[in-house]
């Protein structure tokens, strides 16, 4: 039983809800640009491309800097490192709500909130690793996830409602304070870890990534957790829009049902999905779970603009069921990387496997605002290219990972063939 920095006696059930409770509150605000993105693109005179890179650039910077953030917890306490990310955050949502005026300003200050979610993601999650036994380490994932599932969804009705309520500047502010009491949660009550540094036997060094890539079954779930990552960026990037257009064109009234609610709404549904996908897989096999999920994600991708363009709520219906098998592997993918680590290397494997993701968070806001343009605009045959963009890189995807054929992990259903697999070779 670990002790908090305060002193009491923590059981790994306690951490996990502490550490959930945190990330819940500081990336709140992580989506706030999105859900605002139809109202922000006329005030400052973006175009879509414009937009797609102030989305985008919170995914370049998370990726330049996670796989040095959280390769340090291997040598640092996680604890510490969580909290220089937690700072970065609470400065990046101050600073857009007080300086940002236009597309520069706001590349600069989402860059840094970008590099703060990099400091929290993974490193959240190797702090309970580091606190939490094997057994437990699987569901302890799943509900990391899903703490950042419900930040995610409550990102946009919050930003909607703050927004309304007094500007889009009080959204932004709100996110820091939120952040700034995650920071407060997370330096009272985490506990320390003893420090426990590489031996030299363990490597040539903290930052030698080799031994990570050689590790075939860990990196094939980081590739698809890349594309995974492209395809719920894209869709958590342009949903609000997408809707809207939809909207707009076909006359139709959203009622209490607005873009920002149903962005919410899915939000909520690929948490749930992301907890369930992951019981399934221990249940059923993570392999199987993951290509299943893969398999559903590129029909729907690539039907629908092209269906969704011709009502609101089958744009709906279509994105918030999208939404469901997007999320289904989310944990079961990130499990697979931890689970399949090792060890002594397990920050430095999180880092690749989250950079790896996040350079596809940021190629899939760029990709649909790219696409857009191309097409001339937001048109019917304009979205349509662009979530099939997206299908066809989870197509590839999928037969990179059907092919690698990555361990299941223990307690899996699929776990024993697993070992047998490895015995053959």
């Amino acid at each position: 039983m670990a002790r908090s920095t305060s002193g009491t006696k923590l059981t790994p059930g306690h951490l996990v809800a502490i550490v959930c409770a945190a990330q819940v509150l500081v990336q709140i605000g992580a989506f706030f640009w999105p859900a605002l993105l139809p109202r922000m693109m006329p005030l400052w005179n973006l175009n879509n491309s414009e937009a797609g890179w102030i989305t985008a650039i919170f995914y370049a910077a998370y990726m330049v800097s996670v796989p040095v953030l959280v390769t340090l917890t291997d040598r640092l306490d996680a604890k510490h490192v969580y909290l220089f990310g937690v700072g970065a955050t609470v400065v990046g949502h101050l600073l857009f709500a007080v300086a940002a005026d236009g597309f520069w300003s706001a590349m600069a200050t989402r860059a840094l909130t970008g590099m703060g979610w990099a400091g929290t993601y993974m490193t959240g999650l190797k702090l309970l690793a580091d606190q939490v036994d094997a057994k437990q380490m699987s569901r302890a994932t799943a509900g990391h996830a899903a703490s950042i599932g419900i930040s995610g969804a409550l990102s946009f009705a919050c930003a909607d409602l703050l927004a309304t309520v007094g500007g889009w500047q009080l959204a932004f502010f709100a996110a820091s304070v939120s952040a700034s009491v995650a920071w407060i949660l997370v330096a009272l009550f985490a506990p320390r870890r003893v420090k426990k540094p590489l031996s030299a036997a363990d490597g040539q060094g903290l930052f030698n990534f080799l031994p990570v890539f050689r590790n075939t079954s860990a990196m094939a779930y980081a590739l698809a957790y890349c594309i995974h990552t492209l395809e719920m960026s894209a869709l958590r990037g342009w949903g609000v829009a997408f809707l809207a257009w939809v909207a707009a064109t076909t006359g139709s009234g959203a009622g209490l049902f607005s873009p920002t609610v149903v962005l919410t709404a899915l939000g909520i549904i690929g948490t749930v999905a992301s907890v369930v996908g992951n019981e399934a897989a221990i249940r059923f096999g993570r392999r199987r779970l993951i290509m299943t999920a893969m398999v559903a994600s590129i029909l729907i991708g690539a039907c629908l603009g092209y269906i969704g363009a011709l009502s609101y709520w089958a744009a709906v219906g279509l994105l918030l069921v999208y939404g469901l098998v997007v999320w289904l592997d989310s944990s079961s993918l990130t499990a697979g990387a931890a689970g399949t680590a090792d060890p002594a290397r397990r920050g430095a494997t999180l880092a690749v496997h989250s950079m790896l993701g996040y350079a596809g968070g940021f190629v899939g806001p760029l990709i649909v605002g790219w696409v857009l343009d191309g097409a001339g605009g937001m048109s019917r045959a304009g979205w349509s290219a662009a979530f099939l963009s997206v299908a066809v890189l989870m197509a590839l995807a999928f037969a990179a990972f059907a092919i690698i054929r990555p361990r299941e992990l223990a307690g899996d259903k699929g776990e024993s063939e697993s070992a047998k697999d490895r015995a053959a070779t």
